[in-house]
């Protein structure tokens, strides 16, 4: 009895991360975020702003060792594809370390911060946020093309920003 559990959990599990979205729920849309300006908006209020042009979000923190590692990538990555949107959201939840990092690490884009953090909040909840740096891309449908990548080397990313509508 014990196995045939586990072996429903596992398979629960294992369905779940394969989901890969195309579309981000309405709750997750309506997650408040703010700029560095102080001004907040909603993701969905971003996004549209961005209606027409293929956007790349990095989920990101000034405390994350592998998303300061990822930054030279993701810098390489705006040189190769400067028609793309590169929108960074912070999941710090000190805004002056959020703001600082910005500024010390000269990071082009658009930039917001989450506020409720990594673990709390329906956009973290969206994309069961356990690991940063975590990089989608959005379609110049706003469909999301790409919704996991860890990396901002990986392969999929390329792929992602060069598929054409």
């Amino acid at each position: 009895m014990i196995k045939k559990i586990v072996l429903l959990l596992s398979l629960v599990f294992v369905s779940c991360n394969l989901e890969k979205p195309t579309a981000f729920s309405k709750e997750a849309l309506n997650e408040k975020v703010i700029a560095l300006d102080n001004n907040s908006s909603t993701i969905e209020d971003v996004l549209n702003k961005h209606k027409g042009k293929k956007i790349l979000i990095d989920v990101w923190a000034s405390w994350c060792r592998d998303c300061l590692k990822g930054i030279p990538a993701v810098k390489n990555l705006q040189k190769e594809f400067p028609e793309v949107v590169f929108l960074f959201l912070s999941v710090d939840t000190k805004q002056t370390s959020w703001k600082y990092a910005v500024n010390k690490y000269n990071l082009k884009g658009e930039h917001y911060n989450l506020p409720k953090g990594m673990k709390k909040g329906e956009f973290v909840d969206f994309l069961n946020l356990g690991w940063i740096p975590r990089y989608l891309v959005v379609d110049e449908n706003g469909r999301i093309t790409l919704f996991k990548a860890t990396s901002a080397s990986d392969n999929d990313i390329y792929e992602a920003l060069n598929k054409a509508i």
